[in-house]
């Protein structure tokens, strides 16, 4: 089958175009899924007190929705409760509230809850990624350098902290 310029043409076009349809279609699904969840958890808090796990949960979708002072509530809410929850739990909520708080630019604050995350489960790297980052806004590069190191003594394959490690080492030289 010998195609002509055009059709090579329309051919393309059409690969792409159904590819940015996928794209968005599956764009759509999330956010529709996040306003449902959003809806639901926020109905059921008003009802009856919600489950530390339903304002972790509650929390999480603000955060991708980008609602950061909601989400920061939230999971204060969740953090007050979060006393009989497993290490690993408190651990989560205390990185996703310092992520909130980080977002929001209050870096005292998220470094604070980064911390706290740490001291629930010390060999988590995505709260000290988080924590490095906040260090660094804060321009402490030795103590965020040294940070990002112990990202990558648990996870050697972590990106975001070998391409800001290369970053603060290429600034320091």
């Amino acid at each position: 089958m010998d195609f002509s310029l055009p059709q090579a043409y329309l051919t393309g076009l059409l690969v792409l175009l159904s590819g940015a349809a996928v794209v968005v279609a599956r764009q759509l699904l999330r956010v529709r899924r996040d306003e449902a969840a959003l809806a639901r958890l926020e109905a059921q808090g008003r009802d009856s007190e919600p489950s530390v796990a339903d304002l972790y949960e509650l929390g999480s979708v603000q955060l991708r929705k980008r609602l950061y002072s909601q989400a920061t509530e939230t999971l204060k809410r969740a953090a007050k409760r979060s006393a009989e929850e497993p290490t690993e739990a408190q651990a989560l909520i205390e990185n996703a509230l310092g992520f909130a708080l980080a977002a929001q630019n209050n870096y005292n604050a998220a470094i604070r809850h980064y911390r706290s995350a740490l001291r629930a489960k010390p060999d988590y790297p995505v709260a000290l990624n988080n924590l490095a980052f906040a260090l660094e806004k804060q321009q402490k590069e030795d103590e965020a350098r040294s940070t990002y190191e112990k990202v990558l003594e648990l996870d050697s394959a972590n990106r975001t902290a070998q391409k800001r490690l290369k970053r603060l080492n290429r600034l320091a030289a």
